[in-house]
């Protein structure tokens, strides 16, 4: 199973704004990065709650009807989520993607900064693209924050 990430962030690093708001990532007149591509390469999505509470204040069911992991150890109200599959897991990355492989899931979309650190740490991420959208926010959640290097990603 392949683990990607595909992500941008600002040019001074950050994900997210601090309200989790992702409002920059459309900065206007960009060129395509592939990400259309991209997704129609996964057959999972795997996000953290809180990535999950953001997709549900944009008014549409972001992700389709491709199936997605939200990952929280408390319990989640779906019925908000009109057309979507969505589904609830715990546990530490190498499990997950252990449990979506053995499901016969092949490639997996990890999206979300608390999610997507927590698997780099875990040093399974096979793939990662970031893309840098040409504004600077200041302040917000940063990709890098207390993630430690991992062998995947040092040379």
């Amino acid at each position: 199973m392949k683990l990607s990430v595909f992500c941008g962030v600002s040019v001074d690093g950050f994900l997210a704004r601090l309200n989790h708001a992702l409002d920059f990532l459309d900065a206007g007149g960009q060129e395509p990065h592939g990400f259309e591509e991209f997704y129609a390469s996964v057959d999972v999505v795997v996000i953290g709650r809180k990535t999950f509470e953001v997709v549900l204040t944009f008014g549409k069911w972001f992700y389709g009807k491709k199936r997605v992991v939200v990952l929280s150890s408390r319990p989640l109200d779906f019925s908000t989520v009109k057309g979507g599959v969505v589904e609830q897991m715990s546990g530490e990355p190498a499990e997950i993607a252990a449990e979506l492989k053995a499901r016969g899931f092949k490639h997996a979309y990890i999206d979300g900064g608390i999610t997507i650190r927590r698997f780099l740490a875990a040093g399974v991420i096979d793939r990662l693209v970031i893309t840098r959208v040409p504004v600077l926010i200041g302040e917000g959640i940063l990709l890098s924050a207390r993630c430690p290097a991992t062998s995947a990603f040092t040379t």
